[in-house]
């Protein structure tokens, strides 16, 4: 058997750094990224230290530890007592449709099912393996081939993004990111190797499919392939165009396309989002893991291969099959990946573009607002422990006339702009909240680098370098970012980080510096060193113009358990509040809730998806809507008027799970577990 046949461990000494994730997830998804050392050196502060050094401030002002313990827990209506209640009903505010507001919060649990709230229920818009493609095969889990697969739903679906047909209300196209692949959980024991990878690489990328509203209100179902001109599949074989100010760059050259501006697929596709002309952004993030190093490493590139985690380790062995994942044979190959992908689904033969003006790095996803003064203005997340938060501000203006002229002048606008890069400073007024103010650095713009030493292209592809050298912040796994339609705020989510409290220093009035953890609902907390829960991070830009150079932060959430000292929720009252760990996208219904999705819940439960009110009284009311099914991540989320789409990602991904052995069989239609895109919707009406 090869090493990937090999059954992970149940235990070992890496399990205080995963948490609750299974080592399964890790080594499939990225690589093990936390048994590598963090690849960001460089000496700028962390948010950890800042928020430390805002505590420390405040602890003097209000008489020392005991005061800044409280600072995070005696907000408006917080208290350290107890909980004795999870997540009561609330009572929609005015303008809240209740269809998506009044429900009884879903209890923590550890069932191998989608759980939603009572007088709810959910329907499957897509499993691995259906159809997308006309004239693709029924899928037959036990005789797979590459070219079946590229017709068919990938695997491991993540973002979620919806795009409603012109003049047709009751039709839309549905994307949705297929991040990576679970070797051990798709294929029966004994499936030749090499087959196993090539298929691998056909279940990566993206599914266009056309879907419709069915017959009850809120619900959604797939149109018939063999019915619609708009579904494909795009692979880590599809064709893709380079464009930007680094397209063409020398670095981005290969034996294969010596234009520097042609390449073949995206890879580990996280979350995404949906432009205001119509096209679907997706970020390319763990890109790192699918290069083998064979031979001698190209040494002009060692610090750009170390900042980005090409090492050789913990890889998918795909130069087996494809030369071009072989650093040693082709060292500008990887270069080509880690940007965001733009895709027109409404139109199936548009090339898929890969925009370098938003820089290289291991994009989370990107999200856009239009500023007051008529910019794009994109927000991104470099998703590892200790990088950095950026956005894009576009050089052109949104045209919002709906002409054709408008929207092919919309589909450059993120090809010229200026791309930031942001600092926290934490402010120590006594104010009772962790926050404070923050800039966005410039790093380039499409004709001039802000960064010396590095030319505009280099900046576009060694992100990571530039912002190293100009001092931004590093942030907790900066994930999902987006801006509030309704109240123009940004919000990001800060996922975690177990290694804070020990590889980074802090004090113990820093509350993020250990956290309260469980092993299973009910359990009794126990504390664990580092930021086990995450938090949600609120930003606040000149509503004048999104372009603003300044900001101000706020924690809005620091997730966990109610009963743990060091959570907060908005300053609503804890008793009252689902306990969230781990929030990872985030979205927004019509009125401007927060909707998060989570992702290795450390209180015991399984993952799942919550909403709480970001304005007004109900402002930091966390309610759980749904869970996931056993070993698995919730992933998308989109809320379509009453309608909620979310991805189930990996379930039943369990150390020691195998096809032939698996942890889960959701969504129960086969013997093996099968990733879906689901809706749920109100029945009780």
């Amino acid at each position: 058997m090869t090493e990937r046949r090999q059954l992970l461990p149940l235990l070992d000494s890496r399990v205080s750094r995963h948490g609750s994730r299974s080592l399964m997830t890790c080594k499939f998804r990225c690589g093990n990224a936390c048994d590598h050392r963090e690849p960001n050196l460089s000496a700028n502060p962390h948010i950890g230290e800042i928020l430390a050094a805002t505590i420390s401030r405040r602890s003097i002002l209000q008489g020392g530890a005991a005061g800044a313990a409280a600072l995070v827990v005696t907000g408006a209506g917080g208290s350290l007592a107890a909980a004795s209640v999870t997540g009561a009903r609330s009572t929609a505010p005015e303008g809240v449709d209740r269809h998506l507001f009044d429900f009884d919060p879903v209890a923590p649990n550890k069932r191998d099912n989608v759980t939603v709230p009572d007088g709810f229920r959910y329907d499957l818009i897509a499993r691995w393996g259906d159809r997308v493609v006309d004239g693709a095969p029924a899928f037959d889990v036990y005789h797979q081939t590459p070219k079946a697969q590229s017709m068919q739903f990938g695997y491991n679906c993540d973002y979620v993004g919806i795009v409603s047909l012109p003049n047709d209300s009751g039709n839309a196209i549905m994307a949705v990111n297929h991040e990576y692949t679970d070797e051990d959980l798709m294929f029966p024991d004994g499936t030749d190797e090499a087959l196993i990878k090539r298929i691998a690489m056909q279940a990566h990328g993206m599914s266009v499919i056309e879907i419709h509203r069915g017959r009850k209100p809120g619900s959604w179902q797939r149109t018939r392939a063999s019915q619609t001109t708009y579904n494909r599949r795009i692979t880590a074989t599809t064709p893709m165009r380079l464009t930007g100010p680094a397209a063409g760059h020398r670095r981005l050259k290969t034996s294969a396309d010596t234009s520097g501006r042609e390449v073949l697929g995206m890879l580990n596709n996280c979350a995404g989002g949906k432009t205001p002309w119509g096209t679907i952004l997706t970020g390319e993030e763990n890109f790192n893991q699918y290069f083998d190093v064979n031979g001698a490493l190209d040494s002009r590139y060692a610090e750009s291969y170390d900042r980005y985690g090409l090492d050789g380790e913990d890889t998918r062995g795909w130069s087996e099959v494809d030369r071009r994942f072989d650093l040693s044979r082709e060292p500008h190959e990887p270069f080509r990946f880690g940007y965001i992908v733009e895709v027109d689904v409404l139109d199936p033969d548009n090339t898929p573009k890969k925009r370098t003006m938003l820089g290289r790095l291991k994009h989370e996803g990107a999200t856009i607002k239009i500023s007051h003064e008529g910019h794009a203005v994109a927000y991104m997340g470099d998703d590892e422990r200790g990088d950095y938060v950026y956005k894009f501000v576009s050089r052109n203006r949104y045209d919002s006339s709906g002409t054709r002229a408008a929207r092919r002048h919309n589909l450059h606008l993120l090809n010229r702009g200026t791309l930031y890069v942001a600092r926290f400073n934490g402010d120590g007024t006594d104010d009772g909240l962790y926050d404070g103010s923050g800039i966005w650095i410039p790093l380039t713009s499409d004709t001039e680098s802000f960064v010396p030493g590095f030319s505009v292209a280099e900046v576009l592809i060694d992100t990571r370098l530039a912002a190293d050298a100009v001092g931004p912040t590093k942030m907790d796994r900066p994930e999902d970012i987006q801006p509030n339609p309704v109240n123009d705020k940004i919000y990001c989510a800060l996922t975690n980080n177990s290694d804070r409290g020990t590889a980074y220093p802090t004090d113990e009035a820093n509350p993020l510096g250990s956290s309260m953890v469980r092993t299973e609902p009910g359990a009794p907390l126990t504390s664990a060193s580092g930021n086990r829960n995450g938090y949600v991070m609120e930003i606040t830009e000149r509503l004048d113009d999104a372009a603003a150079t300044r900001f101000r932060w706020v924690l809005f959430l620091v997730c966990g358990d109610p009963e743990a000292p060091e959570t907060y929720f908005g300053g609503y009252p804890k008793d009252q509040v689902s306990p969230i760990s781990c929030p990872d996208n985030v979205a927004f219904d019509k009125v401007g809730n927060l909707w998060i999705s989570t992702d290795g819940n450390q209180l015991g439960s399984n993952d799942g998806l919550f909403v709480v009110p970001v304005e007004g009284s109900e402002r930091g009311h966390v309610r759980q809507f749904l869970t996931v099914p056993v070993g698995a991540e919730t992933c998308g989320p989109l809320i379509k008027k009453d309608s909620v789409f979310t991805a189930v990602q990996h379930p039943g991904e369990i150390d020691g799970a195998t096809f032939d052995n698996p942890a889960s069989t959701w969504p129960h239609t086969d013997p093996f577990p099968r990733p879906s895109v689901i809706c749920t919707y109100r029945i009780d009406d």
